[in-house]
């Protein structure tokens, strides 16, 4: 009888705040020796964050990952956002946070199989339906549409006040030292492929996410959901404006199928716009992604004649 394997780890085990490539970037931040706590927990274990949210005002559930490959959708995606936004407002609860804020997705809007064209404007007032969602395979948009439907029933169960941030993908320049799953969309573009996925995607700059989050905080009336997508845009688009900027980078000059262009539609800014925001441009949050993976070394070309 062989002997039996052991387990395979989890799929996301805990933060370690001794690991460096995950902290080093943060405890480098201005005023983090003075500022910065760093605490260990796990999504998916039960009063993780109690020790972390005790004491706060305001929590910011920013955390779900964020992949594509997935071979165990419950494991790798549905668990953590659903559970683990479930375990955090518990312990939020337990401490009794006034408001929380979450990171949602336009993943938890658009997905309703309502059409999406250039004359189609999508607002907060729409959700993605799970069922379409688990139909197509879509785990991500599941994961992100069960979390919030579970952030609104717990807010609604116990009277804690939720704020969810809805951005579409987000670019910019990195703060971390690993590559995230928008930024390497762009780095696909760049990178020297020949031909650019026939998609259509939102995009938002990272810098507005991060302020949109703090308004959601600091101004009382911020209620309910803030869709952000400073714009819609197919990639031959994305790869029109990164041609106008770098001349000289190899950029794919064809579609990776012949069917038409997945078509582009257009997202309400007046919620988010009513906070005091102003979106940042499309092509300058390209600009910053592209400067910025050259910079942390995903990218290599010489802009000093671009």
């Amino acid at each position: 009888m062989a002997p039996p394997t052991a387990p395979p780890p989890p799929p996301h085990p805990p933060r370690d705040a001794s690991d460096p490539k995950k902290t080093l970037h943060l405890r480098a931040l201005d005023g983090a020796k003075d500022r910065l706590q760093l605490l260990e927990a796990n999504l998916l274990e039960e009063g993780s964050f109690d020790a972390a949210v005790n004491g706060c005002d305001c929590v910011f559930h920013t955390a779900s990952p964020f992949y594509h490959n997935v071979k165990d959708p419950k494991a790798e995606l549905l668990d953590p956002a659903v559970k683990g936004t479930l375990n955090v407002l518990v312990s939020c609860k337990k401490a009794s946070i006034r408001r929380v804020v979450v990171t949602s997705s336009m993943a938890a809007v658009a997905y309703n199989g309502k059409p999406r064209t250039p004359d189609v404007v999508v607002d907060e007032t729409w959700f993605s339906l799970p069922d379409l969602c688990e139909k197509h395979q879509q785990w991500y948009v599941l994961s992100k549409t069960l979390a919030e439907e579970a952030s609104w029933k717990f807010s609604k169960d116990n009277g804690i006040e939720i704020v969810t941030i809805n951005p579409a993908m987000v670019i910019g320049p990195l703060l971390q030292p690993s590559l995230n799953t928008s930024a390497e969309a762009i780095l696909k573009l760049i990178n020297g492929s020949s031909t650019y996925p026939n998609f259509s995607f939102g995009w938002i700059n990272v810098k507005d996410v991060a302020l949109a989050h703090i308004l959601a905080y600091e101004v009382p009336s911020a209620n309910g959901r803030y869709c952000m997508v400073e714009r819609v845009a197919h990639n031959s688009e994305l790869v029109k404006i990164i041609r106008e900027m770098y001349p000289n980078i190899p950029l794919p000059d064809k579609c990776a199928d012949d069917k038409p262009l997945v078509p582009i539609y257009q997202v309400s800014k007046e919620k988010i716009t009513s906070l005091g925001m102003e979106l940042t441009p499309l092509a300058i949050s390209i600009k910053e992604t592209i400067e910025s993976l050259k910079e942390k070394g995903f990218v290599t070309f010489d802009s000093s004649n671009l």
